[in-house]
């Protein structure tokens, strides 16, 4: 079920709530959610000890249970860690996300595993502009895939985190070091079901 199915302008679909909702955001005539982030948008919890951040816009519903959920996503992409994220959560302390974000110069694809501090990956450089993001769980489990053509998906990720029978789900914009972000996502498809078979293969 595409969530975002005929949305327009300021209306936001059933179900569906922000966190750190933005100035700007509106569903265009296409009914693709455009969403701005200020400068300094971001969820991290730096492993370090230093900053940790939860400012960064959250277009989310919530699901008990297993569930696919994947977007198509455009980035204006403007200096380092500008981003847009498929996102997760259990709470403050524990969620995870995949994004196409821009690091060292290139679009990629990065994830972040967050149990009370941030685990970043880069995973893949890209040379789509819009690629295909998922996201699948399986018990505690979940499997984070990324496309550049929506027919073969390539694994990112595959971690547990427990604790976790309801979630917020959805879209985040990120601009952590940036001067903002927009970044458009074309839908959002979500089946409230089990995926077929080990969610880690394609």
């Amino acid at each position: 079920m595409n969530l975002f199915e005929k949305c327009s302008g300021r209306i936001l679909p059933d179900r569906m709530e922000w966190i750190n909702e933005p100035e700007e955001w509106h569903f265009n005539e296409s009914s693709h959610l455009k969403v701005y982030a200020s400068s300094g948008a971001d969820f991290f919890i730096d492993p370090a000890g230093g900053h940790a951040q939860f400012s960064a816009p959250f277009l989310y519903t919530r699901i008990k249970g297993e569930f696919v959920m994947s977007t198509r996503i455009k980035v204006d992409m403007k200096k380092q860690y500008d981003s847009g994220c498929l996102m997760l959560m259990a709470d403050a302390q524990n969620w995870a996300k995949l994004c196409f974000e821009f690091f060292d110069d290139q679009p990629s694809i990065i994830s972040v595993v967050t149990k009370n501090t941030s685990d970043d990956c880069v995973s893949a450089p890209l040379t789509v502009t819009q690629p295909y993001i998922r996201i699948a769980r399986g018990g505690n489990c979940f499997a984070f895939h990324y496309s550049v053509d929506g027919v073969q998906w390539h694994l990112v990720r595959y971690f547990g985190m427990e604790g976790t029978t309801e979630l917020k789900v959805g879209v985040v914009t990120q601009s952590p070091v940036g001067e903002g972000c927009l970044a458009e996502f074309e839908y959002l498809n979500i089946i409230e079901q089990p995926a077929e078979g080990d969610i880690r293969k394609a």
